[in-house]
């Protein structure tokens, strides 16, 4: 009997081996697809910032180049339509490969975040 046991025992613990191994590999499965979605957003946020420094740096252009006719132009919805228009245009050059700040601040991103992972786990 105490035979029966032992090897009923001995199977329930390779069951419960099994069943901790699954966990730990599930686990695992989700911290990549956190990372994933992590680096995700952190494209996304590395882009807009990139986008919204191009749009900065093209404001005092428009100002200049964009001056309303007196005649037909001007007022608060052509400056509104102004900015808007130029913030498009950042969202544009920095979809199109932008000047290479988004490159810079989600490698730093990922450092950071990568630091905050050793410090906590």
């Amino acid at each position: 009997m105490s035979d029966i046991l032992n090897a009923a025992l001995k199977g329930n613990d390779g069951l419960l081996r099994a069943a901790q191994i699954r966990a730990a590999q599930a686990d695992d499965t989700a911290a990549i697809a956190k990372k994933a979605v992590n680096t995700t957003q952190i494209e996304a946020a590395a882009k807009q910032f990139e986008s919204v420094f191009i749009a900065e740096m093209l404001k005092p252009m428009f100002q200049e180049v964009n001056t309303p006719d007196p005649m037909f132009g001007g007022g608060k919805g052509e400056e509104i339509f102004n900015g808007m228009m130029v913030d498009q245009y950042g969202r544009m050059l920095a979809d199109r490969g932008g000047i290479g700040i988004a490159e810079k601040v989600r490698s730093e991103l990922l450092r950071l975040q990568e630091e905050q992972a050793n410090d906590n786990g």
